[in-house]
C-alpha cells in the first residue's frame, strides 16, 4: 500500500501562502527546495491542485533547460544541481491535478505525464493510488485537496515545514473540516536553517 504524503511549508502564524494568495510572502530558506527534492526521491507521482500545479508547470520547465535562471542558482551557483534535479523530477514523475477547469490544453509541456481529475472523481482516483503497490504520492501546495482528503482518511502523513516567519494573513494552513488525530513521529533541523520539519502520522480508524 502506498502513502499520500502531504508537504507543506506553512508560517510560525498558521498560514501556507501569504495575504492575495503570494507564495513568495512565506519564509522560505535553502532547506525548503533541499527537503522537497528528498520527498520527490520517495515519490512515485506527485498529486496537486490546479493552482499548485500552474505555478509548478509555469516555472520549472525553464530551470529543467537552464538552472541558472532560478534566482537562487543566480546567487549560489552551486544550486544549480538541486535545482535541475528538482526540474527533472516534476517534469517526470507522474502527476495527478484535481480540477473542474483545466483541460489538457494548459498542461503543456508536461502532458505526457500529466492526469487531470475532476473533484468528484478525486476520493476514489486517491483511494486506487493508495492501494497499489509503490512509492510514496506526494502532494505540494495544494491546501484545498489536502484537506478534503485529510478529512475523508486519504493522507497518511503530513510534513510540515514551519518556516521562522509570520505573514500576518493569508490561506490558513487548515481549514474547517474535522481532521483525524494526528502523531508526532518525527523533527527534522538542518544546520543553518531556522525552519523545522514535523513530521505527523495520520491516525486512522
Amino acid at each position: 500500500m502506498r502513502k499520500v504524503v502531504v508537504a507543506n511549508l506553512v508560517s510560525l502564524d498558521g498560514y501556507v501562502e501569504g495575504p492575495g494568495k503570494d507564495i513568495m510572502a512565506m519564509p522560505f530558506d535553502g532547506f525548503f527546495d533541499a527537503y522537497n527534492v528528498e520527498r520527490q526521491r520517495a515519490a512515485g507521482a506527485i498529486l496537486v491542485g490546479a493552482t499548485t500545479y500552474r505555478g509548478l508547470v509555469g516555472w520549472w520547465p525553464a530551470v529543467a533547460e537552464d538552472p541558472a535562471v532560478s534566482p537562487a542558482v543566480a546567487s549560489d551557483p552551486g544550486l544549480a544541481a538541486l535545482h535541475r534535479e528538482i526540474a527533472v523530477r516534476n517534469r517526470d514523475l507522474p502527476k495527478y491535478v484535481v480540477s473542474d477547469s483545466m483541460t489538457a490544453d494548459d498542461t503543456a509541456p508536461w502532458t505526457d505525464t500529466t492526469r487531470i481529475v475532476r473533484r468528484a472523481e478525486a476520493h476514489d482516483t486517491v483511494a486506487r493510488l493508495r492501494e497499489q503497490d509503490g512509492k510514496d504520492i506526494v502532494v505540494f501546495g495544494s491546501p484545498t485537496v489536502w484537506n478534503d482528503l485529510l478529512a475523508v482518511g486519504l493522507v497518511d502523513e503530513l510534513h510540515m515545514m514551519v518556516g521562522a516567519g509570520v505573514v500576518g494573513d493569508g490561506t490558513p494552513a487548515f481549514g474547517t473540516v474535522p481532521i483525524p488525530p494526528l502523531r508526532l513521529i518525527e523533527t527534522i533541523r538542518r544546520e543553518g536553517s531556522e525552519s523545522v520539519v514535523l513530521r505527523y502520522e495520520v491516525v486512522h480508524g
